[in-house]
């Protein structure tokens, strides 16, 4: 399949609000419980400070939304923009990881290559920043492609702030400099 990729900008948030409404509906099915689902809404979806930093991709397949993902050069490891908790402080490429960030695909392009093209995107332009290290926090649902990807666990943990935990994984990965 063909994709083609770009930056994301503030007109594309109502097909990105879509297209995490339904990544998080459908593709969360066979990791997490349905009352975890509807939890894990608070502390998933876009933090429109990705897009304001030129660092958030969409990729479209013949002009349709595909997937999207980004990284960051800011301290918050994961959330949207209404998820408590965020720090917009940039981090030190010397000593601090990058962020992977707010991975999404369209179910319809399921295992089709839409992630492991997102996270090749953000771990070359955190490279070209020079970031030596780059870690995210991942979904149930997302450790495989993750793993596949030579992500590594850091730490499991969980996140009740919806009222129920949801469990996730901080993992890291070395950059190729």
């Amino acid at each position: 399949m063909n994709f083609s990729h770009r930056l994301a900008t503030r007109g594309d948030l109502p097909s990105l609000s879509e297209l995490m409404a339904a990544a998080i509906s459908e593709l969360q099915k066979g990791f997490l419980s349905q009352d975890q689902i509807a939890a894990s809404r608070v502390t998933m979806g876009l933090d429109t400070q990705l897009i304001d930093d030129g660092t958030y991709f969409i990729i479209e397949a013949d002009g349709v939304l595909a997937g999207s993902g980004g990284w960051s050069r800011r301290y918050t490891l994961y959330g949207g923009d209404h998820t408590p908790g965020r720090n917009a402080a940039l981090l030190d490429p010397t000593t601090d990881a990058a962020r992977v960030r707010a991975m999404y695909t369209s179910p319809a392009f399921a295992r089709r290559g839409v992630g492991r093209l997102l996270l090749s995107l953000c771990e070359a332009a955190a490279a070209a920043e020079g970031f030596q290290r780059v870690e995210l926090a991942g979904s149930m649902s997302g450790e495989p492609l993750y793993r596949a990807c030579g992500y590594q666990p850091i730490e499991r943990f969980t996140d009740d702030r919806g009222g129920v935990a949801v469990p996730l994984v901080r993992m890291g990965k070395a950059l190729r400099m």
